[in-house]
């Protein structure tokens, strides 16, 4: 049986007493149901140069057919329906038991990390797996307005069984299975203040992924339909957050929770403006499309051709 690599996030609650939540049962819960919204223009993708990078041919099956892939943070829906976002309550010192039927899991695949956006809780372990035919290596960094720390630099590497030499570049493209690699453990200590981690492969850079330690068991991430759920809330007035790694600004709203009742919420985030990241896709032609027309022919996006 094939183990995973498994990364224990432990979390400290930002503020100032840090109070442990208390699991009860709860018997007048109510619901708390809603959806997301971005509201203005999507903000544009990142950009990623493949030929300066490993593995261009394989990792180039998806690209934009013209030598680059495209990260897009912002997953939208045609009317605005934010997804991939967390939505959580503070203030809940207690309520329903956490849910630990399934751990967290993130998934190495097509040289994407899936999801985008985790959610964890304290003293839990977050499963990561690598199931391409390439190597990776994790970089994990917590992060916050105190800026930066490095929590982890290790190998992902593939699974054995996967081909290590192909005849040509062709061959690198159109080779498509996937099977977990080969194990590994990393502890990961977020410091006081701190509970959002950001993890990125130091190969390729357009994989990330970013996580988010809960203090309770009251969050939830939107679907397609930019819509989430909570169940079970005790009655009582909370703060309402949202939060998406690109958002730089604060999303909250006050929430009433009434006994055995549901309460339905709709969330407009304005979409952040200007520039911001370093790599993000740029239309000017000189600076945007640097790759040579011989480089170009030899990554075909045999997968998934992108938008910009």
């Amino acid at each position: 049986m094939i183990k995973y690599l498994t990364v224990t996030l432990i979390a400290i609650i930002l503020g100032t007493p840090v109070h442990a939540y208390e699991e009860i049962t709860v018997a007048d819960g109510g619901t708390l149901t809603g959806a997301v919204t971005l509201e203005g223009n999507v903000p544009k993708p990142k950009g990623y140069n493949l030929t300066t990078l490993p593995d261009p041919f394989y990792c180039g099956r998806i690209s934009d057919g013209q030598g680059w892939r495209i990260l897009q943070p912002f997953q939208v829906g045609p009317i605005g329906e934010f997804r991939e976002v967390v939505v959580y309550l503070e203030g809940v010192d207690k309520g329903k038991p956490f849910d630990d039927r399934g751990l967290p899991q993130i998934e190495a695949k097509d040289c994407l990390f899936d999801p985008f956006t985790t959610v964890v809780r304290d003293d839990q372990t977050v499963t990561v797996v690598n199931m391409d035919p390439v190597m990776h290596d994790i970089q994990a960094y917590e992060t916050s307005h105190l800026g930066p720390r490095v929590l982890f630099n290790v190998p992902l590497p593939m699974n054995p069984q996967h081909p290590h030499n192909y005849k040509d570049r062709s061959d690198a493209a159109l080779y498509h299975r996937h099977m977990a690699g080969a194990p590994m453990k990393q502890l990961v200590n977020l410091s006081k203040g701190r509970r959002i981690f950001v993890m990125q492969c130091g190969f390729h850079a357009y994989m990330e992924s970013w996580g988010l330690a809960a203090t309770n068991p009251y969050f939830a991430k939107t679907d397609e339909q930019g819509r989430f759920t909570m169940t079970d809330v005790p009655p009582g007035t909370y703060k309402l957050v949202v939060w998406h790694p690109y958002i730089r600004s604060s999303v909250e709203q006050t929430v009433t929770i009434d006994s055995k009742a549901t309460t339905e919420i709709r969330i407009a985030v304005p979409a952040p403006t200007g520039r911001l990241y370093a790599n993000e896709v740029l239309d000017h032609a000189y600076v945007r499309y640097n790759v040579t027309e011989e480089a170009q022919k030899e990554i075909e996006p045999i997968v998934e051709k992108q938008d910009h």
